[in-house]
């Protein structure tokens, strides 16, 4: 399954979606998406119920989604909002790093994770990097999501006989997992962004499946990443 190929340089606005239960921290996001160039702001909503009509009202490019909100939660929304437009890339708000809210988030189809303290520049450059189809978690949370893979998958060994990945694609699969950037990935191996997104989409068919992080999850239940 290719990863969406989506031109950086792009003509059109990355439409973005801001979701979050408290008032004033949505308006100041607001503002801040509506200021930024080739982001276009297409619509609010204070909780998950809303967020869904207003969704299918405006096909988000983007939604920034809480984690944490009353009744309908954030993790709920998520995965409503995957069911029903699987291509829509969703980066969630969190006023912690707890990685609890991060597996949770990223099993409901989330593409991102994002403190509510980021700066401008971090809220910018998260939503154009999950536009284009890349993940967005830290390299210290992508240990933690590792770790708790590992924990989950210990019990059971699978017999299933993985596709073969080369070294190049195992290399670069390791270094997604660790939270690394198409960018990143090609700098540290000395190679193109291009060739890095080339083997991500091989990596992703060989395995059939969808995202780079579903890649990651595979990865460790079949035991082809040597995590900590």
């Amino acid at each position: 399954m290719d990863e969406p190929d989506v031109d950086p340089e792009r003509d059109e606005p990355v439409r973005v979606l801001v979701v979050d239960d408290q008032e004033l921290f949505r308006r100041g996001l607001t503002m801040v998406i509506g200021a930024l160039d080739g982001i276009h702001l297409v619509g609010e909503a204070g909780d998950g119920r809303t967020a869904l009509e207003v969704a299918v009202r405006t096909d988000p490019d983007v939604v920034l989604l809480d984690v944490r909100m009353p009744g309908f939660s954030g993790i709920e929304t998520c995965a409503e909002l995957k069911a029903i437009m699987p291509s829509v890339r969703i980066v969630m708000l969190t006023a912690s790093d707890d990685e609890a809210d991060l597996f949770d988030a990223v099993k409901s189809g989330a593409s991102g994770y994002l403190l509510k303290d980021a700066s401008i520049d971090d809220v910018a450059s998260a939503v154009r990097l999950v536009a284009e189809g890349q993940s967005l978690i830290s390299p210290a949370m992508a240990i933690k999501l590792l770790d708790e893979f590992k924990q989950l998958t210990e019990p059971e060994r699978s017999a299933v006989v993985a596709p073969r990945l080369t070294d190049r694609e195992l290399e670069v699969l390791r270094l997604v997992a660790r939270g690394l950037s198409n960018k990143d990935v090609a700098k540290d191996l000395f190679i193109s962004e291009h060739t890095v997104k080339n083997h991500v989409r091989n990596i992703l068919e060989k395995l059939q499946l969808h995202s780079r992080m579903e890649a990651v999850m595979y990865a460790v239940r079949e035991r082809l990443l040597d995590v900590p």
